[in-house]
């Protein structure tokens, strides 16, 4: 019998314990695969999940209490099948939504069963039990373990959907109201931090930099070498597989064998759980030879014990031209090496492309071939994907599959070039970072791309294999240092982007250029800045910027330093504003708000000593018109808005004798250049010193 819960909710009916957990109108379009039943014990999730990058995730109904457990699978078929009423949402937060897509399901669930445990710890067996102030205790045991307010939110959260889907029941187990529900949530809640994207630690650019180094480097230097030495190494293995054993191919392989034991050379051979192994299949491919008369020669005549007895490599005849260091970064590739390099080159295409247009991870895992068609008449490359984070249907609730993204992202040269290696060797029309082309040498069920573990593990990896070739190479400069602020996750890229943009003059990606490969990336027409896909994250970390540059200067004259310049005593009343906003940068809307001050417009520049309080009246870097903010790459000596400090006059003249010591090491004409400039930058220290103020002197006044 179908029942109608109210105007607005969808029609549901009791199910059986045979009938679909999941009704057949929420499959994901295409779905074909296997449907749960009702009272199965494990519930897979994955006919809701159509994005590429997404886990397939499961709710297992046994890890719930046994006594509670059926309460909670109705409810959950609820949630998964029903939908909240338009005048349940009215009024809420706008994340909520009147059905949640699997993750959501799914971390709804998960929340539950806590509170299950907790409600059976307490000898609670049943909803009807449960009170309100039940769950003003629960709520309170979750705050005091010391969890941000943001996890302790979505438990709350995640109770009140428990409370509202067994409103709309056919089998109601009797939840009761959340007190915050009446009373508000903020009480139930830790004090407001930081929380979420903005709260991700950026990548430190000692760490970051050489990340970047060998991401390129794989991407510019060694692909080529890489992607043949797969084909050959593909090439062999097919050969392998499909020989037949003839009496030629017998002598062939006893021809080989018999030269490496008359010369004593090293046996093909591979590492295999812990002890080494005759390379049947490199052998059979290079000789000719069947496994068959390989399996004879190892077994038979010995050749396994010489194997272990004498390893040697698989080298593979494809030239290696790659570069690194001024020479060859290999003399040649192993056979059974080339699966790992195919594995590193795959993650340094997915860093280049994170890092370079501040993509969300999601949305780099769901890029397809032809994704960045070239453009016509020397235009920019775009490239065109689909956003997950975001999507939403016509009535607002996510979907799964993601949305073709509006605007396209701006693509720069390494970029380009790295989508273009991962379409030398992902089928056309496929996921660029589909599993099945990605996990070369051991397949695993499912489809779509790899998963954010997954990529997580590949950078982990790539970075310990670049150490070592750093090593190999002798290149202790490209060696890549821990980060302080842990393990280099796929979804910390954005954040460092957006953190290099708003604190370096001009938008330049420094680090990248301060190493020669992006002498393009420059922030007029730059791929996270020209549309909006990273644009909330940036205000919130330009805010940031301007109040850390207002608050040291605050603590360097207070500390007594001076401060020189025509926009001094600006800086000085910019300084005074710092603490009331130090530590307070937590949502877009606070960004925005610091941004718009023009009191607070006070700019770092490290490139040129100076700090610009930016006015848009006086500033001489404005080539056309006014712009809210500086171009910090065009200071003007004598522009109005610069102030220095006491810090940046001593490096100023660290600089100087940087380039006097230069100038004893270069042709004369050269060396009288640098030290004009040496001598321009001491005059430029003087008259700081000769001119700065103080805070004493501004309160003397």
């Amino acid at each position: 019998m179908t029942v109608h819960i109210d105007a607005f909710a969808r029609p549901l009916c009791l199910p059986e314990p045979g009938d679909p957990a999941i009704g057949s109108e929420w499959l994901v379009a295409g779905y074909t695969g296997p449907v749960a039943v009702y009272g199965a014990p494990v519930w897979p999730l994955a006919p809701l999940v159509d994005n590429p990058s997404a886990v397939r995730q499961s709710i297992y109904w046994n890890e719930f209490p046994a006594r509670m457990r059926e309460e909670f699978r109705i409810t959950a078929w609820t949630m998964i099948n029903g939908a909240l009423s338009n005048g349940f949402l009215h009024g809420r937060a706008t994340a909520w939504r009147s059905r949640m897509g699997a993750e959501g399901v799914y971390s709804t669930v998960l929340r539950w069963r806590r509170l299950a445990f907790w409600l059976q710890k307490h000898g609670v067996t049943t909803f009807a039990e449960v009170t309100p102030q039940m769950l003003a205790d629960y709520a309170a045991s979750v705050r005091g373990r010391g969890v941000t307010r943001g996890d302790v939110s979505s438990m709350l959260t995640a109770l009140t959907r428990l409370w509202a889907f067994d409103q709309i029941s056919l089998a109601p187990v009797g939840v009761c109201e959340p007190p915050w529900e009446k009373e508000g949530v903020d009480d139930y809640l830790p004090a407001a931090t930081s929380a979420g994207e903005n709260s991700t630690a950026p990548i430190t650019e000692r760490t970051m930099g050489p990340i970047l180094i060998w991401a390129m480097r794989m991407v510019d230097d060694f692909a080529d070498d890489i992607l043949a030495a797969w084909s050959e190494r593909q090439r062999l293995r097919a050969a392998a597989m499909r020989q037949k054993a003839t009496g030629a191919s017998r002598k062939a392989l006893m021809a080989f064998l018999d030269d490496v034991a008359a010369e004593g050379r090293p046996v093909p051979a591979f590492m295999d759980k812990g002890e080494y192994r005759l390379a049947q299949i490199y052998l059979a491919g290079t000789t000719g030879a069947s496994l068959g008369q390989l399996q004879h020669a190892a077994r038979r005549r010995g050749w396994a014990a010489r194997a272990k007895e004498n390893p040697g490599q698989c080298f593979l005849t494809t030239p290696v031209t790659g570069m690194a260091g001024g020479r060859t970064w290999r003399t040649a590739i192993d056979y059974f090496e080339a699966a790992t390099l195919m594995r590193h080159l795959g993650t340094a295409c997915f860093i280049v492309i994170a890092y370079l247009t501040g993509m969300r991870p999601g949305e780099v895992l769901g890029l397809r071939t032809g994704c960045c068609p070239d453009p016509e008449d020397e235009g920019r490359h775009l490239i065109r994907g689909n956003v997950y984070k975001t999507a939403r249907d016509e009535k607002g609730n996510h979907l799964s599959s993601g949305q073709l993204r509006e605007v396209p992202w701006v693509a720069i040269a390494p970029v380009v070039h790295s989508i273009r290696v991962l379409e030398r060797f992902v089928p056309d029309g496929h996921l660029l970072f589909d599993h099945e082309a990605h996990d070369l040498l051991a397949s695993r069920p499912g489809v779509g791309a790899l998963s954010l573990d997954a990529v997580g593990e590949r950078i982990g990896d790539f970075i310990a294999w670049a150490n070592e070739e750093a090593t190999r190479l002798a290149l202790p400069g490209d060696v890549i240092p821990p980060d302080r602020h842990g393990n280099v996750s796929s979804v910390r890229f954005r954040r460092t982007l957006a953190w290099h943009i708003a604190r370096r003059p001009g938008g330049l990606v420094a680090l990248a250029v301060q190493y020669g490969h992006m002498r393009t990336a420059i922030s007029v027409g730059y791929a996270s800045r020209s549309r909006d896909g990273i644009h909330d994250l940036l205000d919130v970390e330009t805010a940031r910027a301007t109040i850390d540059t207002v608050a040291d200067l605050q603590a360097s004259l207070e500390a007594g330093d001076g401060v020189s310049g025509p926009a001094a005593r600006r800086a000085i009343n910019a300084a005074a504003q710092a603490p009331q906003f130090v530590g307070t940068i937590v949502t877009v809307r606070q960004a925005r708000s610091v941004m718009g001050n023009p009191d607070l417009a006070v700019y770092d520049n490290p490139n040129a000593l100076l700090m610009c309080v930016y006015k848009a009246d006086k500033a001489l870097c404005q080539r056309e018109g006014t712009k809210n903010a500086p171009s910090l790459d065009r200071c003007v000596s004598t522009c109005a808005n610069i102030a220095r400090t006491d810090h940046q006059a001593d490096q100023l003249r660290l600089r100087a004798a940087e380039l006097e010591w230069k100038a004893e090491h270069v042709p004369h004409e050269l060396a009288q250049r640098f030290r004009m400039n040496a001598a321009r930058l001491r005059q430029t220290a003087d008259r700081h010193h000769q001119t700065r103020i103080t805070l004493k002197n501004e309160n003397d006044q």
